[in-house]
């Protein structure tokens, strides 16, 4: 700890009335070397008694304007109804992710994993200061008092509400040790709970990005170079001037914005731009000498070491029975339902920022530095997201939306359309996965070596050194089989492309790889899969227990209908254990999944409900990578611009999706991803299973099944 309990607890009166009470917990982040005390919520208790969680996390759909008011309800003794929820505004300091690293941001599935302690801790702590506050006000001793449903009552039927207690317990130093409730004692924790935010959602009051209106707002579209990262040479804006409505055209770094007093308007007139560009080295790209310069790479790159047991290079030199496979990831677009927007209004030398992110310390940074301002002169206001699985971590459209509001000096939302979403995203990076395995008698790998090579996402986004490992290329590279000899190991290679954090990130291109060779290996046994797989998790329990259960779940070796097959795979990631099975046929041109059966131990559970309702979610964002979708490029330029090219898996191709979740005394593991990333290895297993031919590219479609 780098400062005094005095400092844990920062007060201020608002506008409301009552006290703004910021909890300081247990628990350190390293930034720039050193151990920096990291605060990382605020509770307001205002003077009518409303308690206002502001969360450090954005809401993107994963449910976090319902979990972490559980948290701090549980120990406040409150309804979880009596917590309103926001956003916190934009304070790496108050609000940084210790799990990643410290910046204020949304991702990783870290919410519950980082609220789990500290908020119910920090409730705790509220609870006790007021518990103080009233003993003192009453002159009696704090054992004859509770804090019950929003009231703290005393002997002689004295009560008080915390916010008529809340100034005074703000003067009072934040306990150093409460007691947390026993897991036993939870009224709320683990209970299946309905969404805070859905009524909102429904009625259409739930502020989106894209509902966002501002006093005199004006609406800009925006022209980008169809190669991305090139650049304008010149323009000639005659005609988009002349048309109704427009307010101005104005140039910024990366395009020509055409700005309107509507969307519809700005946009029109931005199809009559005439754009001159220089494309750059991108215009070279297209994904198929991508896709050569890292298997080269994987060659003769620089290969980082994972991890290594015993000498698996010399085992699998000398081995009667070598059995080799390469794997092969998709360029793959986020394509969130709601496209990029952002809303900017400059004035008198500030800026003010609201829409939908995952990163509020990093828009307010970089908005600085892109308009020439001081970060405390930018704000950030969060709203819903309409989807982010990883794209919202960029911050383009923000730096974007600032610069035109700046050059217009009017509030203004940039609204990008369908196309410019799909066109210029931050892909998912391609990789290629080689693997082999020496097998002994019994047909089981007695060692084995592993290496992914692809883009570091880190590396663009934290400027992470060539050198130094990618934590989050690693992900799910290392299987939990018992294998004697292992050598894991990841190459960077750059390819051109921008590419970003997609839902699960590397776990879905280590998944697949692993769980499919896992296959094969059981294949050339002549072992069932899944007794193979079990045969080497004997020191592992939690992963062991998820593939049983699925497996009975999904009835494994019972008969299925003709021209059905089963496949399996399991994983560890984000510290939830999983297993799914996928029951697939072949139908019209491609695969048709029937029924997908999740097993998963994801540690205890704030909300039973929505993680199943991740679960699903995930599933589904899995299957439309696993068969259906690719980013393809040709002369720099994305072929793909909208969803009749880059499919989503729509509700009549949804299978039964069957879940367990297991009654686990661990701590919480990330729900929101995992998922994500066993979908295809399950059903390029059950593919292999059905037609014999093993499709080691993704995705699999049924051109790509015929080519296997």
């Amino acid at each position: 700890m780098t400062t005094s309990r005095r400092d844990f607890l920062k007060t201020s009166a608002l506008a409301s009335g009552g006290l703004l009470m910021g909890i300081a917990l247990p628990g350190a982040l390293q930034a720039a070397g050193s151990a920096v005390y990291a605060p990382n919520a605020w509770v307001h208790i205002a003077e009518d008694n409303t308690i206002t969680l502001l969360s450090a996390r954005s809401e993107m759909g994963q449910g976090v304007y319902t979990s972490m008011p559980m948290l701090i309800a549980e120990e406040l003794n409150v309804d979880i109804k009596a917590i309103k929820v926001e956003i916190a505004p934009a304070n790496g300091k108050l609000y940084g992710n210790p799990l990643l690293g410290g910046p204020q941001l949304t991702g990783g599935s870290t919410s519950v994993r980082d609220g789990w302690e500290k908020l119910r801790v920090g409730g705790a702590q509220v609870r006790e200061m007021l518990i103080s506050a009233a003993a003192a006000r009453w002159k009696v001793d704090r054992s004859e008092i509770k804090a019950v449903n929003g009231m703290v009552l005393g002997p002689k039927g004295k009560k008080a509400t915390y916010g008529a207690l809340a100034a005074d317990a703000s003067k009072l130093p934040v306990p150093e040790k409460v007691a947390i409730k026993d897991p036993k004692d939870f009224r709320i924790v683990g209970k299946r709970t309905r969404r805070l935010d859905t009524p909102a959602k429904v009625n259409g009051t739930a502020q989106f990005g894209i509902d966002v209106k501002l006093p005199g707002m004006v609406y800009a579209a925006l022209e980008q170079c169809p190669v991305i990262g090139g650049k304008v040479k010149s323009f000639d804006a005659i005609r988009a001037q002349s048309m109704p409505g427009v307010v101005s055209v104005v140039e910024i770094p990366d395009g020509v914005a055409v700005v309107a007093d509507s969307w519809w308007r700005a946009n029109m007139a931005r199809k009559t731009l005439v754009v001159n560009w220089d494309e750059g080295p991108g215009a070279a790209l297209n994904e198929k000498n991508m896709l050569e310069g890292i298997r080269a790479a994987s060659k003769t790159g620089k290969a980082l070491p994972l991890k290594a047991v015993g000498d698996a290079d010399a085992v699998i030199a000398a081995a009667p029975k070598v059995i080799r496979a390469e794997y092969v990831s998709q360029l793959l677009s986020h394509s969130p339902l709601e496209p990029m927007n952002f809303t900017a209004d400059f004035r008198n030398g500030k800026m003010r920022l609201i829409g939908p992110t995952q990163w509020q310390d990093g828009a307010q940074g970089t908005v600085a530095a892109a308009v020439g301002l001081k970060p405390e002169d930018v704000t950030v206001e969060t709203t819903f997201l309409g989807g982010g699985f990883g794209r919202r971590i960029d911050l383009d459209f923000i730096v974007q939306a600032a610069q035109i509001s700046k050059a217009v000096g009017k509030p203004v939302k940039l609204v990008w359309s369908r196309e410019d979403d799909m066109t210029h995203d931050f892909y998912r990076p391609q990789a290629v996965n080689t693997l082999a395995a020496a097998v002994g008698a019994d047909g089981k790998p007695t060692a084995m070596t592993y290496r992914l090579t692809s883009q570091s996402v880190t590396g663009r986004v934290f400027g992470l050194p060539a050198e130094v490992q990618d934590p989050l290329m690693i992900e799910a590279a290392v299987a939990r089989y018992d294998i004697p000899a292992t050598k894991h190991d990841i190459v960077k290679h750059d390819a051109g492309l921008r590419v970003g954090y997609w839902r699960s990130v590397s776990h879905a291109l280590n998944a697949f790889a692993n769980e499919s060779f896992i296959d094969e290996l059981a294949t050339a046994a002549g072992t069932d899969p899944y007794a193979y797989r079990m045969s080497m998790l004997g020191n592992q329990p939690r992963i062991a227990n998820v593939l049983k259960l699925a497996a009975e779940k999904a009835g494994w070796g019972k008969p299925l209908a003709a021209g059905h097959a089963r496949g399996i795979a399991i994983m560890e990631g984000y510290d939830t254990y999983m297993a799914q099975v996928a029951e697939i046929s072949l139908e019209g041109s491609g695969v048709k999944v029937h029924r997908v059966t999740v097993a998963a131990d994801v540690g205890r559970m704030v909300n039973p409900d929505t993680v199943e309702a991740q679960i699903q979610s995930s599933v589904v964002f899995g299957m439309g990578a696993a068969i259906l979708q690719e980013i393809t490029l040709d002369k720099g330029r994305v072929q793909q611009t909208n969803f009749h090219q880059f499919q989503l898996v729509r509700m009549r191709d949804t299978p039964q999706i069957d879940i367990i979740l297991v009654d686990s005394t661990e701590n919480p593991g990330g729900v929101g991803e995992p998922a994500t990333a066993l979908v295809a290895p399950a059903i390029a297993n059950a593919v292999a299973t059905l037609t014999g031919k093993r499709v080691r590219k993704l995705p699999i479609t049924g051109d790509a099944i015929k080519q296997a």
